[in-house]
């Protein structure tokens, strides 16, 4: 045994502990992946303890220890890979993770005959490539025939030089390695293209972690006197763990930013955000002498829907409403969400009274649309309150308190949400129409 890998292992399980504090609070699909690649990266030392072992023992810990090496690599590729869910990601991340395994098996087990490993070396770039142009219809990425270009440079290497006497197996692994490492690199470039210190740090250290498979070897053969620590060649993994841990504490932060001025279940702008963005609004048109309206939308009898469906329902219904909403205003316009079942939309110019009231008209039917949740059929009903600037308010607190009275003054009757039971061979429209709501304000 070589207890002397002992304390790599020790350091990368106490690295991959640490990552794995961070990636609980910041718990991702992309997060999950890098877990388990670190995962394989502490199973690759632990193997290599037993390398020295005698017989089949020995080979199956280099089998091992090569092995995951190679499906970290993977791993870290694929989470940067933004449509990976695809069927035909899928099968270019089998093809991957399958070739690479059944080729370290042939180098390590070997010698094998020629044409064996001539096929499989064939497979890394012909496997990837197939499924590309299957797929291109669908799927047209720079991170796609990147990896496709890639892996058949790596096929043209390796047919070259992996049959060749005395290094081509050491050459041929070094390659696959290599290509491994050097495609989480440029999946990372491309996935993280913004300039923050933790995508610069994974960055370096994965195109760190490749360039050892190529300098090593290389010194090996040129200059053999010079003798290297191998917690240098080591050093590109901490660096490159490292750089994670910082993304995924950069995520975090900016998550929390997100979380401080929008609301967490709709998305859209809460209370502060919509306060600050009224306050701009009011202020541009001072200055140009036009029309700011506000429309405070409060959904009729929302606690019906939470008390008959529960909260996941409600949930759902909220979420409907935001997007019904954020699909008909401009995008110069905001839509928040500024109480439970309260949002609030604010026209900038050009608007009138008028066109608030078109809006307000618009928005009241598309909210019309049934929406099934569970075995109902939930219909939105919705006050709504209309307030113009400067002909209702002149100031900001005024105008939202005129838009409040509209809409309260406008909440006297309301439809019911909860129309009937949706059963099979049943029409999707409800029964009976609600009544037609008034604009207050909106002369």
């Amino acid at each position: 045994m070589d207890w002397s890998k002992l304390p790599d292992v020790g350091a990368v399980a106490l690295l991959v502990c640490a990552f794995a504090s961070v990636e609980r609070h910041n718990h991702t699909a992309v997060s999950r992946r890098w877990l388990i690649g670190w995962c394989m990266v502490v199973l690759h030392f632990s193997a290599f303890v037993f390398v020295p072992a005698p017989g089949n023992w020995g080979v199956m810990a280099t089998i091992i220890g090569i092995a995951s090496l190679t499906w970290a690599g993977l791993l870290f590729q694929s989470a940067s890979v933004p449509f990976r869910t695809l069927t035909s990601s899928q099968w270019i991340q089998g093809l991957l993770l399958g070739t690479n395994t059944l080729y370290i098996v042939l180098l390590v087990v070997g010698p094998v005959a020629p044409w064996v490993l001539n096929l499989v070396a064939a497979l890394f770039g012909g496997g990837p490539l197939a499924v590309a142009l299957l797929s291109v219809r669908s799927v047209r990425s720079a991170i796609r025939w990147s990896t496709v270009c890639i892996s058949c440079a790596l096929s043209v290497f390796l047919l070259v030089f992996q049959n060749r006497p005395g290094d081509g197996p050491d050459l041929a692994l070094n390659a696959v390695l290599f290509t491994v490492y050097f495609g989480s690199s440029i999946n990372f470039l491309y996935a993280y293209r913004h300039a923050t210190t933790g995508a610069f740090i994974t960055i370096a250290g994965f195109l760190a972690w490749s360039s050892v498979f190529v300098v090593g070897p290389a010194m090996g053969a040129f200059l053999p006197h010079v003798q290297v620590e191998s917690e240098v060649w080591n050093l590109p993994k901490y660096v490159s763990a490292v750089g994670m841990i910082l993304l995924m504490l950069e995520s975090q932060i900016e998550h929390n930013k997100f979380l401080a001025l929008h609301d967490e279940l709709t998305g859209l702008p809460n209370r502060r955000l919509f306060q600050d963005r009224l306050a701009s609004a009011l202020e541009r048109a001072r200055r140009t002498g036009t029309q700011t309206a506000l429309l405070l939308v409060d959904l009729n009898r929302f606690k019906e829907v939470n008390d008959t469906l529960g909260h996941h329902a409600g949930d759902r219904l909220l979420k409907h409403v935001a997007t019904v909403f954020s699909g008909r205003v401009r995008r110069s316009d905001t839509v928040a969400r500024t109480g439970g079942d309260e949002f609030t939309v604010i026209l900038e110019e050009p608007t009138s009274r008028t066109e608030a009231a078109k809006v307000g008209s618009s928005l009241m039917e598309m909210l019309k649309k049934p929406l099934r949740l569970g075995d109902r059929m939930v219909e939105v009903s919705a006050s709504i309150g209309i307030a113009v600037f400067p002909e209702d308010a002149h100031d900001m607190e005024s105008l939202c308190i005129a838009a409040d009275l509209r809409m309260y003054s406008q909440k006297h009757g309301g439809s019911e949400l909860i129309r009937r039971p949706a059963s099979s061979g049943a029409s999707s429209q409800p029964e009976a129409e609600p009544p037609d709501s008034t604009l207050q304000g909106a002369e």
